[in-house]
């Protein structure tokens, strides 16, 4: 069974999960901006989501492809360090990495576009690696 996601960074996450951190790193960008926007629905969903995640984890690494490309450091690089693209030049996006580094993400609104889409990029780089490598 692919392995595509971590619990340990989901729970860590989940911390955070009243922003919805959590639920963007299991690739589901809709009910993450509801958490960001409700904080994570008036805090009820949240605690609910402690009890959630080792589903939402099992749900990410059956949708997801495994590859070279790791999601955890990936969603690390964007968090920490996003604005200067450094998840895009680890996904090998190089011109978007540059385009990122000289605009601080697209001035954040290619980084939040990123924080939607991330999950769905590193699976696109994952299948293209196994089709042509």
């Amino acid at each position: 069974m692919n392995n595509t996601h971590s619990k340990v960074i989901g729970y860590i996450l989940w911390i955070f999960g009243f922003m919805g951190a959590h639920r963007f790193y299991y690739g589901r960008p809709v009910s993450g901006t509801i958490y960001f926007f409700t904080l994570g629905l008036f805090f009820i969903g949240w605690i609910v989501d402690l009890f959630l995640i080792p589903s939402l984890d099992r749900a990410a690494d059956q949708r997801f492809a495994t590859g070279p490309k790791d999601y955890s450091i990936t969603w690390i690089l964007m968090t920490f360090l996003g604005f200067f693209g450094l998840h895009r030049l680890y996904m090998g996006k190089w011109i978007t990495a540059i385009i990122w580094f000289l605009t601080g993400g697209l001035f954040l609104v290619g980084y939040l576009y990123d924080y939607c889409t991330l999950n769905t990029q590193i699976d696109e780089v994952n299948r293209r690696s196994r089709r042509f490598g």
